[in-house]
């Protein structure tokens, strides 16, 4: 059996382009209180996290994010069990690997 989350759920909202956002709220004070030490030790300890060279931001450019299809999609249970064990982000990642077979098709094609 799984568990149900409890978390509320925000409110869903779609931006059409990346100037239409609303700017971030600031940083805590405790945030901004970390010392560059603590920020690498922190990163470090963070799975999510990847060595990015320092030139990577010199030439970075935002590149918005393709809209997303909500359907109802029937899975085998092995298969869901399968990603849902990986945790949070399992639809993303479901999505991932079928995105990867369109794109491994579309080469061959």
């Amino acid at each position: 059996m799984t568990e149900k989350s409890t978390r509320p759920r925000g409110k869903l909202v779609r931006f059409d382009s990346l100037d239409d956002m609303p700017p971030a709220p600031p940083l805590s004070s405790a945030f901004k209180a970390l010392t560059d030490e603590a920020i690498e030790h922190r990163a470090a300890d963070d799975p999510d996290a990847g060595a990015i060279p320092a030139e990577f931001w010199d030439t970075a450019t935002p590149v918005e994010a393709e809209t997303k299809e909500q359907i109802t999609l029937r899975l085998d249970a092995d298969v869901l069990r399968h990603f849902r064990s990986t945790g949070k982000g399992y639809q993303s990642r479901i999505n991932a690997v079928l995105k990867s077979y369109v794109r491994a098709k579309e080469k061959a094609g």
